[in-house]
């Protein structure tokens, strides 16, 4: 977790104080060595990923914030060329008119909530964060159906699955991709010649996927929503394609 120094010298800092115009008590106070760097915010920063290449996982979340918000732009491209493919951007607001960002970053496969990951909206979405969230309206449904045809098209796929009805809410675990139709192909080939389909490992901590599946009524009352979370997992692709598959399963079965 980092505040880093925002400026590149101390004549940036002191311009800056000054197009602000701040009153005094919310004036700057940190010494130069703690307001000024090299290269500035940008710079120090990507000093962090280049560290965080070599650290991996023995840190779980690296996070900065940010005094520019042109900043958080360049050190997204950054942690995308050096391959991290899970991060995340917030805005802060104090008052009305001081703001600051913050950028976080994972190499573990914890997907964080959408509000989370993608606090910035006026960002360029080639800059944001593949959404952990898929929501959609099946249509003239209701919500004792919807519910019927969630567990039903996840329960006989080959992963771990647990439906709670009371609370419209089920959490799925794959290792793979077991949902694609060569996959179910193989599925029911695998069980037309008597062998046995195979079944996933709960000791194994290998996960490719892990989701929760939540229906609830919508807030007009006259619609059912289906939320499908991306808990964990590196493959956006991988996510995409079980909440399609889960959309047409719920919207095409009679």
């Amino acid at each position: 977790m980092c505040n880093p120094p925002f400026y590149e010298s101390a004549e940036q800092m002191l311009a800056s104080a000054k197009a602000k115009q701040r009153p005094p008590l919310s004036a700057c106070t940190g010494a130069e060595v703690e307001m000024v760097t090299p290269g500035g915010e940008v710079a120090f920063v990507s000093r962090m990923i280049q560290e965080s290449l070599t650290l991996q996982g023995r840190v779980e979340w690296y996070t900065s914030m940010l005094g520019k918000l042109g900043s958080v732009s360049v050190i997204v491209e950054k942690l995308k060329r050096v391959g991290v493919s899970n991060w995340a951007m917030t805005e802060f607001v104090q008052g009305s008119k001081t703001r600051r960002w913050a950028v976080a970053w994972s190499w573990g496969d914890m997907r964080p909530r959408m509000d989370v990951a993608r606090g910035i909206r006026s960002l360029p979405k080639h800059l944001l964060p593949f959404p952990s969230e898929f929501v959609f309206t099946p249509t003239n449904l209701p919500i004792d159906v919807v519910a019927q045809r969630i567990d039903g098209s996840i329960k006989n796929l080959s992963l771990r699955w647990q439906w709670r009805l009371t609370i419209m809410t089920g959490v799925g675990i794959a290792k793979r991709n077991v949902w694609s139709r060569a996959a179910r192909r193989r599925q029911e080939s695998q069980a037309s010649q008597g062998k046995d389909v195979e079944e996933e490992d709960e000791d194994d901590d290998e996960v490719a996927l892990a989701f929760k599946v939540h229906a609830k009524q919508s807030k007009e009352a006259r619609n059912v929503e289906v939320v499908v979370r991306w808990l964990k997992g590196h493959d956006g692709v991988l996510f995409e394609s079980f909440c399609g598959m889960l959309k047409r399963q719920i919207e095409e079965r009679h």
